[in-house]
């Protein structure tokens, strides 16, 4: 049976190079970079490499790269770090109801430890309107934290206009930028960014890797304890496969970013207005034009988001909802609540994430098989 993969958002195939690179870490340049002699020296090298091509992704310098296990540590280091630093100054964050987990689950836990978090509403696309930011700011307000790009419905925020005011301000900017970054040219300059997560997963690089840039200068601190790596603000001996993986991803995206972002955007405008001519009582969630180049979410009424993806897995196309299985119960996105559908249609939603090894025909295909499926689906269901 065909297999086509559909969720990039989720997480991308580890591209050749990146795994080769990576093998040559594990295999020839084993060493602990923490160590003196030639193979710790050797690491060091590689990891310090590493570092710069990260950094040239972005516009950083590589002294403002540090290392992570993922996004979900970066977003913790970012947000306890500024936090932990700067309560003297105040208690008071700024983000959106819309963040990833890892963004919300911080506030609410900082929340309990006698800090204020404010969190934005979002218009019927996804937006945060800088004119509810304006009004949310305050005295105290110590950190604005705001994703780059929705991870679910492709949106991306208007970061450029909220750097500028939060660097007016004084106030820190924290962007997640996982659902972007290596997807989408982002200079964290250009957009005024103090702090950036990133995750190699999502751009052709391996698991269990990511980074947080922390503009020189910005006042952090640490939140896990140990020896002094990665400047002391993560300690823990460096993952150094995923290390060099993450950075040759970086260095690939760079080279490649603009044709990737062309390509990817073809198939994505192709495979929307196909379904929306095909398929009646289809709507398209999140900004028609301000999205990540691969994202498609669209609400399909009288369906069940579960049962579509089953169907779909069952005609080899991989792809996620926006219903979450948790505490074995089945949610509706709490994205899509918030961008104002009701909780029948969230559940009836599907996302499509293509990536650069997604062909034309595999496009076709989805487009020739969902129709059937939606149909199907409709013809049972009580709504």
């Amino acid at each position: 049976m065909k297999k086509i993969y559909f969720d990039h958002s989720a997480t991308t195939p580890v591209h050749q190079e990146v795994v080769a690179t990576m093998i040559n870490c594990m295999t020839s340049t084993f060493g602990n970079p923490s160590s003196v002699h030639s193979y710790g020296r050797e690491s060091q090298s590689l990891l310090e490499e590493a570092r710069q091509k990260v950094a040239d992704l972005f516009g950083a310098s590589s002294n403002e790269i540090i290392f992570t296990s993922g996004g979900t540590e970066a977003d913790n280091l970012a947000i306890q770090g500024i936090a932990k630093a700067n309560q003297k100054k105040g208690k008071h964050i700024i983000t959106s109801v819309i963040e990833h987990h890892a963004v919300l689950h911080t506030c609410e836990y900082l929340e309990t430890q006698g800090f204020e978090v404010t969190y934005l509403p979002v218009d019927e696309y996804g937006l945060v309107q800088l004119i509810d930011l304006i009004q949310a700011v305050r005295d105290d307000t110590i950190l604005i934290s705001i994703m780059f790009a929705n991870n679910e419905v492709g949106t991306i925020q208007p970061i450029k206009e909220i750097g500028t005011f939060a660097r007016q301000k004084g106030i820190y900017l924290h962007t997640d930028a996982v659902g972007a970054a290596g997807n989408y040219p982002i200079d964290v300059n250009e957009y005024n960014i103090d702090l950036m997560t990133i995750s190699g997963h999502k751009f052709y690089g391996p698991k269990g890797v990511g980074a947080l840039f922390v503009r020189q200068g910005v006042n952090i601190q640490a939140v896990q304890f140990g020896g002094g790596h990665e400047n002391s603000m993560r300690a823990g001996t460096e993952n150094m496969p995923g290390i060099v993986g993450l950075g040759k991803a970086c260095e690939m995206a760079k080279h490649h970013l603009s044709n990737r972002i062309e390509y990817v955007s073809s198939l994505r405008d192709k495979l929307i207005r196909e379904i929306l001519a095909k398929i009646p009582d289809a709507k398209l969630n999140g900004h028609p034009t301000l999205r990540v180049p691969g994202n498609i979410n669209f609400s399909f009424l009288r369906v069940e988001g579960e049962s579509l993806l089953l169907r779909l897995d069952l005609e080899g196309i991989a792809a996620s909802s926006g219903s979450a299985c948790s505490s074995g119960g089945l949610n509706p996105s709490h994205v899509l609540l918030a961008m104002g559908l009701a909780p029948e249609d969230a559940h009836g939603s599907l996302r499509i994430t293509l990536g650069c090894d997604n062909t034309d025909e595999e496009v076709d295909y989805c487009v020739n098989v969902l129709p059937e499926i939606i149909f199907k689906l409709r013809t049972i269901s009580p709504l």
